[in-house]
């Protein structure tokens, strides 16, 4: 049996496993991560090398070690380059290395299994956890640390995403594996920072051919939420309010949803004024197909667009209890969730008696930042300090 079972092997899994392992809290031999990719960090390398992120939009301190400084003195030698602004956001490849550079100290390759989870059940002893594989593992604390959200596909999509499968990607689905194969002229549908990334990286394979069609103006913001929610500022207000339902709604109107730091909001216009990019502040009501070319009805502009291939940025919705097993989890075990379908956990992000949870998980105990980096370090620091051998 193990100490730990973590479900995911994300950036949030990762950083649980990291604070656990090198605070003491259980050796390597003890802690198991199931997770469907063949190593740590799949998804997250994959997703930003594809959208063409140079640099994150955390500051140097947030990062899956222990220690916040880690990263900073890692990247010292290299500290012009490595770093950008106020703020020392890591390049990313600086963060990617310091990720691989911290997993293999901590030995995280021993604890790898590469497995899909299709049930978790309690035991006497702890939990059992099974997978697609049919094998079975025990474990006396479980870590639900996996991404909860699915990529949100607009309406007017449905009419003609059968007829052009090829023509239609959400950025981060598995289809879309390389950018260089797409063919113009493509359109880019999305207003936040995924959409900016995507555009900026197109708009160098593609000058010119390449359009950003967003809803709103751009909404420039250094983080996606005010530095205050890291710490008692805001916390200790949100952390007073016993209603749920309060505490979503501030969640919602803490978060600069959709916004861009204030380089890519520089980068984008630059790319407009030279003509390599188009942008189009709009609404898509609807779409056909006509030989091949897709057709785009704006809201207001009486003029169809006409485009090849779209990439939808538009981001993702919550599903907090997505999954099968989860669902089935929730029942059997009478586990608490607030009117939105997020859990209601304790302090130390237990869901019930050696049950915690990360991510957007975690949310309404840790707030708007859980998702994010930052939000990792939160989580593995509170599951850390609660818990003793």
């Amino acid at each position: 049996m193990y100490d730990w079972i973590i479900i995911g092997g994300g950036i949030h899994g990762c950083t649980v496993a990291t604070f656990l392992i090198k605070s003491g809290k259980v050796d390597v031999d003890n802690l198991l991560i199931i997770d469907p990719n063949d190593e740590p960090l799949f998804n997250w390398k994959r997703n930003t090398d594809l959208i063409g992120m140079e640099y994150l939009r955390s500051p140097s301190v947030h990062h899956i070690d222990v220690n916040p400084f880690s990263l900073e003195k890692y990247g010292k030698p290299i500290k012009e380059k490595g770093f950008y602004g106020y703020y020392m956001r890591p390049s990313l490849q600086l963060f990617n290395e310091h990720c691989e550079a911290v997993l293999k100290e901590a030995g995280i390759d021993q604890a790898w299994h590469k497995g899909m989870v299709t049930d978790v059940t309690k035991h006497l002893e702890g939990w059992r956890v099974e997978t697609s594989e049919s094998q079975s593992f025990f474990g006396k604390n479980i870590v639900i640390a996996f991404n909860t959200s699915e990529q949100y596909i607009p309406e007017w999509i449905d009419s003609i995403k059968r007829k052009v499968p090829d023509q239609i990607y959400h950025v981060f689905n598995e289809r879309l594996a390389d950018l260089h194969q797409l063919t113009p002229p493509i359109t880019v549908v999305g207003g936040g920072i995924t959409a900016a990334h995507v555009s900026i990286t197109l708009s160098a394979l593609f000058p010119g051919k390449v359009t950003l069609l967003k809803r709103h103006e751009f909404r420039v913001h250094p983080f996606d939420s005010h530095p205050g929610w890291l710490g008692p500022k805001h916390l200790q207000l949100f952390k007073m309010i016993k209603d749920y339902d309060e505490r979503r709604e501030m969640i919602q109107q803490a978060r600069n949803k959709g916004s861009i730091p204030k380089e890519l909001h520089r980068k984008l216009r630059k790319l407009e004024k030279e003509e390599k990019l188009t942008i189009i502040t709009d609404e898509i009501i609807s779409a056909a197909v006509n030989r091949n070319c897709i057709e785009l009805n704006l809201k207001n502009n009486k003029k169809k667009m006409s485009t090849n291939t779209i990439i939808l940025a538009t981001g993702f919705q919550a599903v907090p209890q997505g999954q099968r097993w989860l669902q089935k989890l929730i029942t059997e075990q009478n586990l608490q969730c607030a009117n939105c379908g997020f859990p209601i956990v304790s302090e130390s992000l237990e869901w019930c008696r050696h049950l915690y949870v990360t991510g957007s998980l975690a949310e309404l105990e840790i707030g708007p930042v859980s998702r994010n980096i930052s939000g990792a370090r939160m989580a593995a620091r509170k599951i850390v300090l609660s818990y003793t051998k």
